[in-house]
């Protein structure tokens, strides 16, 4: 271990409560950060809360937003501070229990309930947003979902996060996984304004929180960055970040984040199915990459720009593009109506209005035409989910725009008999501009030079229509990327895959031919050191899940 400042590392004689047991011959010492709990009379100073069969609140609490995935744990542990997590922690290690960590429950996958889990930690309770003056940074506690960041953080200091448009997102996987939005073209992805990171880790039976930070130094600046992006359920157990500009020196807090346009322009249209044959589809997708192409350098004027292309399924009805641009930057208005126009040019269909629900966002009629709204107005009107459904979903990297090969194969899957009444796209997102200003080994996310995101995402309600609708994606993921083993290989054209979108499927020989590890899909050269961190940190893999990082 490397020279550790005692701030940032927080070991035994930094202890609030001397405590330890013997598990296996193994002493836990039980590490909590001075000064971790929240402010006296906040409602984190409550709890631990444990429910436990029999309790009417443990259906709820254990599932997540995907409701395809349900556990059946001895018992949910809500915590408010980050002595509750050690404790909590320590007895699971003690009691050898198989513990999850939820924040706010959108894992895609099944990483947090599934049949093995035997204590569910939530974090929803843990959701302090607030400045901390001690260390120059904003503290956001890992329960914090990104309408208490959004809100806190605009509200009072008038400063926000280029972050995910999903209200009830919890930061604690959001952040780690890198997370990017609908500023993301302006101010960069999430993880480029981690400060710090408070992390409750066991190594070698011993349980302990500790605190590190950007201009920490070896294995506490290694775990610092494996935070950029690594994913959560890898390292430890994340109480809390702190956020700030790198490179800022500012003691204003209206200064330490990025300020979001104080009005932006907000337009919602859609392409009707029934006037789009396959020449218009493959125009339309054709100008979208060929655009992004160009205007997506990270000195582009377009950078406030951030679009959203919805490519539902027929069934839905319409095709939708929603776009949102700073409002205040120099000819704003008539920006916009370029890319407009280069995105429609020989598309021959007239848009119209959005009026079907699209994925996680509600029919959004009354933006036919481009509305000037305050920031907070417009992020409120995106701010999207699907509760209450099922769902798979897929993602890609896109270096350019897509194929001949590969529209065809979107128009193929989109434009068929398959029926989902809740829902099934694939949504090609803005990205570039500021994103991949960064060089790609500085976080880890190593994808710092795509300028397209791709969602691919199917909802449905029925539990027996199962294996239809995840066919349905599968077989498209498969044939769209099928020059490179049936996965976006990073390549001149792909670059890998959004860990925070997982997709188990990577891992499954059945969808990926490829040769190329879902480890590479997600990581890329980053990989390695991210193993170095698992070994330091988490040596006898106690937080792991299908795709966390394994040991080297």
């Amino acid at each position: 271990m490397s020279k550790q400042n005692p701030e940032r590392h927080l070991g035994r004689r930094s202890l609030l409560t001397g405590a330890a047991a013997v598990a296996g011959g193994a002493a836990l010492s039980t590490a909590v950060a001075p000064g971790a709990q929240a402010a006296p009379g906040s409602a984190a100073a409550v709890g631990p809360v444990v429910v436990t069969a029999g309790d009417r609140r443990l259906p709820d609490l254990a599932r997540g937003n995907n409701l395809r995935w349900e556990a059946s744990p001895e018992k949910v542990v809500l915590i408010t501070t980050t002595e509750q997590a050690v404790n909590a922690v320590r007895e699971a290690v003690t009691g050898r229990k198989r513990l999850t960590v939820r924040s706010g429950g959108h894992c895609y996958e099944d990483f947090v309930f599934n049949k093995d889990v035997q204590v569910v930690v939530d974090l929803s309770a843990m959701n302090q947003v607030r400045f901390d003056t001690t260390r120059n940074a904003f503290e956001v506690e890992a329960g914090a979902s990104n309408l208490d960041l959004y809100e806190k953080l605009y509200k009072l200091y008038g400063v926000t996060l280029p972050a995910g448009t999903c209200a009830s997102v919890g930061v604690g996987g959001h952040i780690s996984g890198g997370g990017y939005g609908m500023l993301s073209r302006l101010h960069g992805l999430t993880v480029d304004y981690l400060h710090g990171v408070e992390v409750v880790v066991v190594r070698n039976g011993v349980v302990e929180a500790v605190r590190v930070f950007r201009d920490s130094t070896g294995a506490e600046q290694d775990l610092w960055w494996a935070h950029t992006g690594g994913g959560g359920g890898n390292f430890g157990l994340i109480t809390r970040y702190w956020l700030k500009k790198p490179d800022s020196t500012s003691t204003d807090p209206g200064e330490l984040l990025p300020s979001p346009p104080s009005e932006v322009l907000l337009q919602a249209t859609a392409f009707k199915w029934a006037d789009v044959n396959e020449a218009a589809f493959t125009r339309l997708v054709q100008n979208w990459g060929t655009w992004h192409e160009q205007n997506s350098a990270p000195n582009s004027p377009y950078n406030s720009l951030f679009g959203l292309l919805k490519l539902n399924h027929s069934g839905n009805g319409e095709i939708g593009l929603i776009t949102q641009m700073d409002a205040t930057v120099p000819d704003a208005r008539r920006l916009l109506h370029e890319y407009l126009t280069a995105i429609t040019a020989g598309v021959g269909v007239q848009p119209t209005a959005m009026t079907q629900r699209m994925g996680e966002h509600a029919a959004l009629t009354q933006f036919r035409n481009p509305r000037r709204l305050p920031w907070y107005i417009a992020t409120d009107h995106l701010s999207g989910g699907t509760p209450g459904l099922r769902g798979k979903y897929k993602s890609a990297y896109a270096r350019k725009g897509l194929s001949p090969t590969q529209i065809r194969v979107l128009y193929k899957h989109l434009y068929t008999t398959y029926r989902n009444p809740a829902g099934a796209l694939v949504q090609i997102d803005s990205y570039g501009g500021r994103i991949n200003s960064v060089p790609s080994g500085a976080t880890a996310v190593p994808q710092r030079d795509s300028v397209l995101k791709l969602q691919f995402q199917t909802y449905w309600t029925d539990p027996a229509e199962e294996n239809i609708h995840i066919s349905w994606i599968r077989d498209l993921y498969r044939e769209m990327y099928a020059e490179t083993g049936g996965v976006p290989v990073p390549g001149p054209i792909n670059d890998g895959c959004y860990i925070n979108y997982p997709d188990k499927d990577l891992g499954d020989p059945a969808w990926n031919a490829s040769g190329t590890t879902w480890q590479n899909l997600y990581y890329k050269d980053s990989y390695a050191r991210l193993q170095r961190v698992k070994a330091a940190w988490d040596p006898q893999n106690f937080f792991r899940h299908a795709q966390s990082v394994r040991l080297p």
